[in-house]
């Protein structure tokens, strides 16, 4: 079978955060909230032109993002650099009624033959979707669920 790709593999996803847009904007450029859902430490804040690298300590890895479009409460776009590959993150908040928020997060550029992009873009949704739901987890609730620690537990083989 010969299987040849009519648009560019992105990710995408997205989920109503029931906090004020500000919180939810907030919870991602600022680490102090951010590393109790995403990562583990990171060593800046997230302002436009100025590099930031995030650490995952428990995987032995970071990626360099350099925040291109910082726009509060409505949009942050980062160029997130790994393996000399760059790519594109586009995070996109929706105010919504009752204080809520809804968040779409847009990850496109990847390199590689055709299936590795198709790889990368559905592990990068699923990835995103771990962070979405435990920043929901985190502020709407207080609770911090490790998704991300716990999507690949040292021990476990590989499928």
């Amino acid at each position: 079978m010969d299987l040849h790709l009519t648009e560019e593999p992105v990710a995408t996803t997205g989920m109503l955060i029931r906090k004020p847009p500000r919180h939810v904007f907030e919870a991602f450029v600022n680490p102090d909230v951010t590393t109790r859902f995403w990562f583990t430490r990171s060593d800046g804040r997230l302002e436009t032109g100025r590099p930031v690298t995030w650490y995952w300590d428990m995987y032995g890895a970071s990626v360099r993002t350099t925040p291109k479009t910082v726009e509060p409460y409505s949009r942050l776009v980062v160029e997130w650099g790994g393996d000399g590959e760059s790519t594109i993150v586009d995070w996109r908040f929706t105010a919504m009624p009752e204080d809520a928020t809804f968040v779409e997060i847009r990850h496109a550029g990847f390199g590689g033959a055709a299936d590795e992009r198709v790889k990368k873009a559905i592990d990068s949704a699923q990835g995103f979707s771990f962070v979405l739901s435990g920043l929901k987890a985190f502020l709407e609730h207080g609770l911090e669920l490790q998704l991300v620690r716990d999507r690949h537990p040292q021990g476990l083989a590989s499928h």
